[in-house]
């Protein structure tokens, strides 16, 4: 990845102070643009209406044998066979959760807990938080955990990958897509190279259900996860997928839901609502990767036209719907702020702690240099975008970095405007 390290940003350094804008009232205020729906995606209208009985004059818990716990029993079997449809899989293979972490904390926890919390667990770098928190904890009750980092593209080598698997690996994580940069990772070579050898795998595949097409059986995983919010379900709905066979150690202990591998009685409303935005997703998948890669693709056009700007891993397969720029000499905050003040939703990855802007984990470890990184945004587009709110971001976009580097004073180099490889 070429880039320009003539200027690193010091570990500690204070940022620019950059003005803010005032409140401004422009036309796109009367209409604001959510392009963040890699952090989460509103609810399907469709989604709603069949929650809403649920919400109100149908009620019961699954587990009662009355007429009511039989109907709410029916009801999160269908929304079972729904999930599971959409995965390729046996409705017995899949247990309803809270969230994606909880499914990935789950997975991973029994695992070390099984293993006796030694030998091995091998993930790659940039997996999400949930994941890698949870093999922090085993490390320190005494696994060995080998993170392994992607290339400057964004996409762990499986080649690299299995070379960190050995004998006494007793469990391998590897997301479908980064949350991030949307690169897809290679998940069909690493499961069916580890099942070979009896080494189980954990798929996070949280960003990719409902924006991809997704097949258990093609990725040869053992555990996959996956989250209602990122394709219109409602929030606090996530479903894990066990292949059958394989052991789960309940995260939640108390009670015989799911087959006794998740304790509490089923939230039947939200288990209702992630049914059918699974089922809509499968029917509407092609048409919606179409719409979002011609929205991405078009932004991606006229982004590259913007003085200083560098698309990131554009020469790797990625999600439809994502799209990663930097604009390096800027703070990627302050651009969040005044986007956001002119009516459009969009993310960074950067972290703050201690009042200390900290580049994010995935562009670290992709090695990114640090001014490049705190200079990055994620766009990511819905199925509910349009060809006319794209065209407005790229015209926003455009003008704040314009005013932003009148602000700054700062010149650009054009010979490092483009994309990444």
């Amino acid at each position: 990845m070429a880039r320009d390290d003539s200027q690193p940003m010091v570990p500690g350094d204070s940022p620019p102070v950059v003005p803010m804008p005032a409140r401004r009232e422009p036309v796109s205020l009367d209409h604001p643009v959510y392009l963040d729906h890699n952090a989460t995606t509103p609810v399907d209208p469709r989604v709603r209406e069949a929650m809403l009985p649920w919400l109100g004059e149908r009620h019961g818990n699954p587990s009662s044998l009355h007429s009511f716990g039989q109907a709410a029993r029916e009801a999160v079997e269908e929304a079972r066979g729904r999930v599971a449809a959409l995965l390729g899989a046996r409705p017995p293979e899949v247990v309803f959760t809270a969230s994606g972490t909880e499914a990935n904390n789950a997975v991973i926890l029994g695992a070390g807990r099984r293993a006796g919390f030694s030998g091995r667990l091998v993930l790659s770098a940039f997996e999400h938080p949930s994941v890698r928190a949870a093999a922090a904890l085993l490390e320190e009750a005494g696994v060995e955990v080998v993170r392994v980092p992607p290339d400057a593209d964004g996409v762990v080598q499986a080649e690299r990958f299995l070379a960190a698997v050995t004998d006494d690996t007793f469990l391998a994580c590897l997301m479908l897509a980064n949350n991030e940069v949307g690169t897809l990772q290679p998940v069909a070579e690493v499961g069916a190279a580890c099942r070979r050898r009896g080494v189980e795998v954990l798929c996070d595949a949280v960003q990719a259900v409902g924006k991809i097409a997704v097949d258990v059986g093609e990725l040869a995983v053992d555990y996959l996860t996956l989250g209602g919010h990122k394709f219109h379900g409602p929030p606090g709905t996530a479903a894990l997928w066990v292949r059958g066979g394989r052991e789960v150690t309940p995260l939640l202990v108390g009670g015989s839901q799911e087959r006794r591998r998740r304790a509490s009685t089923e939230n039947v409303p939200g288990v209702v609502g992630l049914g059918e935005a699974a089922r809509l997703a499968g029917q509407e998948l092609a048409e919606r990767g179409r719409h979002m890669g011609a929205l991405r693709d078009g932004f991606e056009a006229g982004v590259a036209a913007i003085p200083g700007a560098r698309l990131h891993s554009t020469a790797v397969a990625r999600l439809p719907n994502t799209s990663h720029v930097a604009f390096p000499g800027l703070e990627a905050e302050a651009l969040l702020i005044r986007l956001d003040l002119a009516g459009f939703a969009v993310s960074t990855g950067s972290a703050c702690a201690s009042g200390t802007v900290e580049p994010s984990v995935t562009l670290q470890a992709m090695g990114m240099a640090a001014d490049e990184a705190l200079a990055s945004l994620r766009i990511s587009f819905g199925k509910t975008n349009t060809r006319e709110e794209a065209d407005r971001f790229l015209a926003a976009l455009g003008r704040e970095v314009e005013q932003l580097r009148r602000i700054l004073g700062s010149g650009v180099d054009e010979a490092r405007t483009g994309t990444d490889r």
